[in-house]
């Protein structure tokens, strides 16, 4: 026995060995600069891109490599890049939103990113931090298995395509920000969907350079890496007469599901199959909103984004493509179904549900009002309060001086940040009932507040979407962890009745999860991964009126368990 152990711990070990051998470095250069382009039938406008891409390059890497960025900004704007979904385990410099990890890199600066994808596989993305300006920088970072895709735990595709949804402004998103934030008001709706950076030919004046296709043989499996990267708006997608098989997402693997429509909130990822199996031909491909929000007031574009999935062997190109029956952009329930049904495929030395838990917390999500700020010279004050959002009535500003990761290195918070985040909300009340929309409920104050976490400590957080403003489902994505989805459902949260829900087996884990309608999710994470996290909605415009939060987690005990000091190139602010 003792020398079969042996045995198997030298295969082990020779494993690990070559693993490591395998691990490459993939380099990239981001120039980021203008770029001049026509859409909609526009006169030609200058957006801000990478390498003169839209989308920017995709990176690809093999689980384990090392990713090394050079950022160059060339835009005229201050700029940072954020790694979504990538860990940043011993690298928290690398994560990349603007103040919480790092100051901006300046205009004519530079910044290299450095970080591992060790442990994680699938589909992820990356994109600007900063402003509007993920709205046009952005593009997919994508992790093979470290055996190639015949280690892919479904059956091997014939072949890949990346299809990354997007919002188009036939404006200058950065201006568009700014008035936003000098008014108090939030910006208005996109003009157009956009797949792969084009709007497709429903749009008035479509151009056909302005259409994505895809190309593909009868009866051959697809892989699709879906991202939406949309600012402001949850998609229904769905492909004429084809069905998909989703077994990804988050860069996590999921217990294969059939559906005829995939639904996805900004920042999320869906890795789905897709089998070519109907009749040679042209099938249009559609993105269309989904607008939670009740009341309903859409404050998104009623419009549907397009590409073509073209058989070899179609022929007649000028035959238009049939579009798919779209669900309502207000069908909440098709919305739910597809979200809450996706479950974990369990598979060995994958995480598993930490059932012991050292914090509990439930935290309200919503949009309420606030007072006008000092910098807001545009904000009606004598119409009262504005727009704001918040975390159990916390609405977050971000600190002006000092980045957050680099007061909690220097021990030196004061003034940047303080760590009174509450574990509960001030006012207990009906959340999901419109009843309780009242001037003291809906009022927020500004501040930087952080919850401070024990390194290792379990923490398990209920998201309680409120009823004040409006119903909304709002895309939660947390900054340096993978959590686990345990339950969700709608109304207020009941705790007797929504443990015996909990999904402590195969809960599907996520960096982002869209939190029902006037309703409720229950996540749990480990805090083993030191430094300075921002949770926050991925609607950047709750984003910039305050839905976030940071949590500061701890150091272990070991160097290897601690932040590392700061790159010498790390921006000034």
């Amino acid at each position: 026995m003792a020398r079969r152990l042996s045995s198997l711990l030298l295969f082990a070990l020779a494993l690990l060995i070559a693993s490591v051998a395998d691990a490459a470095v993939v380099e990239h250069t981001f120039n980021v600069g203008n770029l001049s382009i026509s859409q909609l039938c526009q006169p030609d406008m200058i957006i801000t891109a990478v390498n003169g891409q839209l989308p920017g390059p995709t990176i690809q890497a093999s689980e384990g490599d090392t990713v090394v960025v050079h950022l160059v900004n060339e835009s005229p704007y201050r700029m940072t890049i954020h790694w979504h979904g990538i860990f940043q385990r011993g690298t928290p410099w690398a994560d990349g939103p603007t103040m919480v990890t790092q100051c901006p890199v300046r205009q004519g600066g530079n910044y290299t990113y450095r970080f591992n994808v060790t442990g994680q596989e699938g589909t992820l993305w990356w994109h600007a931090h900063i402003s509007f300006l993920r709205a046009t920088v952005y593009g997919a970072l994508v992790i093979l298995p470290r055996a190639g895709a015949g280690a892919y735990p479904f059956p091997k595709p014939d072949k890949e395509e990346i299809l990354m949804f997007g919002e188009w402004w036939n404006a200058n998103v950065y201006d568009l920000h700014e008035t936003a934030f000098l008014t108090g008001q939030p910006a208005g709706p996109a003009n157009a969907y956009t797949i792969n950076g084009k709007p497709g030919d429903l749009y008035n004046c479509s151009a056909p350079n302005q259409t994505h296709k895809i190309e593909v043989r009868q009866n051959e499996t697809t892989l699709l890496r879906i991202i939406n990267a949309a600012l402001n708006t949850p998609l229904f997608f769905k492909v004429k007469d084809h069905t998909f098989t989703v077994v990804a997402a988050d860069a996590c693997y999921t217990t294969p599901y059939k559906t005829d429509v995939v639904v996805i909130a900004p920042g999320q990822t869906v890795d789905a199959l897709v089998v070519a199996d109907a009749a040679v031909g042209r099938y249009y491909m559609a993105v269309s909103p989904y607008d939670s929000a009740i009341p309903g007031n859409p404050a998104f574009s009623m419009t549907t984004g397009t590409a073509v999935l073209e058989y070899v062997g179609a022929g007649n190109a000028t035959v238009p493509p049939v579009l798919p029956p779209q669900p309502d952009y207000n069908d909440t329930a098709t919305a739910y179904k597809f979200l809450s049904n996706l479950t974990a495929l369990v598979l060995p030395g994958r995480p598993t549900v930490p059932l012991d838990v050292d914090t509990r917390m439930f935290v309200t999500v919503g949009l309420g009002v606030s007072d006008c700020q000092p910098e807001q010279t545009m904000c009606n004050r004598s119409e009262g309060p504005v727009f704001s959002s918040s975390m159990n009535n916390a609405s977050f500003v971000l600190p002006r001086a000092t980045s957050m990761l680099e007061a909690h290195y220097g021990g030196a918070s004061a003034g940047v940040y303080t760590r009174d985040f509450p574990d509960r909300p001030p006012i207990v009340f009906d959340y999901t009932s419109a009843a309780s929309d009242n001037d003291t409920m809906q009022y927020t104050e500004k501040s930087t507040k952080v919850k401070t976490l024990k390194y290792n400590a379990t923490v398990e957080m209920v998201l309680q979407n409120t009823a004040l403003i409006a119903k909304e489902s709002h895309p939660m994505h947390l900054h340096g962890f993978n959590f686990f989805v345990l339950a969700q459902g709608f109304g207020n949260y009941n705790e007797t009745a929504a443990v015996s829900q909990f999904n402590l087996v195969n809960p599907q884990e996520r960096n982002t999860v869209a939190v029902p309608t006037g309703g409720w999710a229950v996540i749990r994470f480990v805090a083993d991964n030191p430094g300075m996290w921002y949770m926050h909605c991925h609607f950047d415009a709750h984003l910039d009126l305050g839905l976030g939060m940071v949590f500061e987690v701890q150091n272990g005990t070991t160097a290897d368990t601690s932040v590392p000091p700061p790159p010498r190139d790390l921006p000034l602010c």
